[in-house]
């Protein structure tokens, strides 16, 4: 079995897959992406489909799980290159894959990764300015 390749970009996993996606394969990646967000402690995993010409129910469904299981894992999840056959069969397929945002190509991921950060540091700062949300023992 092949396995799918999980770069460390800065604070990002990318996956670039260029392998077709047997069930197993796609299985295989959810473990070790799951593993390599706790090892490494990155935010954010970019998962690049642009060589998929096929995406099935059963991938559709694993790309959803992997997103929701990075966010538990504090990562958050964009799925970039997609083709629009791709983007038509999961439509026609009924896999709306919640949780997961997508984008047109590597670099547009990155871009939205980086604001989503930059609007979670901003929300952390205006939680501390702000008496209102502040607790007290």
């Amino acid at each position: 079995m092949e396995r799918v390749p999980v770069l460390k970009i800065g604070d990002i996993l990318l996956v670039s897959i260029q392998i077709d996606m047997e069930d197993q394969t796609a299985l295989q990646l959810q473990e070790d992406l799951a593993e390599r967000i706790v090892v490494t402690g990155c935010h954010g995993v970019i998962i690049d489909i642009s060589a998929l010409d096929i995406v099935d129910s059963f991938v559709g469904r694993t790309l959803a799980t992997i997103a929701s299981v990075s966010r538990v894992l504090d990562a958050e999840t964009v799925v970039v290159g997609m083709r629009p056959a791709v983007a038509i069969t999961l439509v026609e397929l009924g896999l709306s894959l919640p949780g997961i945002r997508t984008a047109l190509n590597v670099e547009l991921g990155i871009e939205m990764l980086a604001r989503s950060r930059e609007d979670e540091y901003a929300d952390d700062d205006e939680d501390e300015a702000d008496p209102a949300t502040v607790t007290t023992p």
